[in-house]
């Protein structure tokens, strides 16, 4: 069974910074895709940022502008993501989660994902 822990959410202030984990089970990250996905209120899914198993290939959504960071420890079978200057915009659930193939384009389409983390930007 497939699980995925999500932690590091919280509340900050905008222009703060948090690091989020997600503790991965029941299979090796190596393996798969994995990434982040969010989820605002009354909003849909959306993509944030992806590894691909392809050499380690890292893609990442356009309105991140080079704040968001992702990285993995393989030894741990952990994935983090690093945000810096926090919107609040960025409010919403945040959700690791991992595909069998490739990185999905989108918020959907991930083979598995976790409970998620709520991450809260005040302004």
């Amino acid at each position: 069974e497939v699980q995925l822990q999500a932690s590091g959410g919280g509340l900050v202030k905008a222009g703060g910074s948090l690091r989020l984990s997600c503790a991965v089970s029941g299979i090796t990250i190596d393996d798969v895709a994995i990434g982040w996905t969010r989820q605002a209120p009354g909003k849909e899914r959306e993509g944030i940022a992806c590894i691909s198993t392809y050499e380690g290939r890292k893609y990442y959504a356009d309105y991140e502008k080079g704040r968001f960071t992702i990285s993995r420890d393989n030894i741990k079978n952990t994935v983090f993501l690093q945000m810096t200057s926090l919107k609040p915009e960025d409010t919403a659930v945040y959700y690791c989660a991992v595909d069998d193939l490739s990185c999905p384009p989108a918020g959907v389409g991930w083979d598995s994902w976790g409970q998620g983390t709520l991450v809260t930007v005040s302004s």
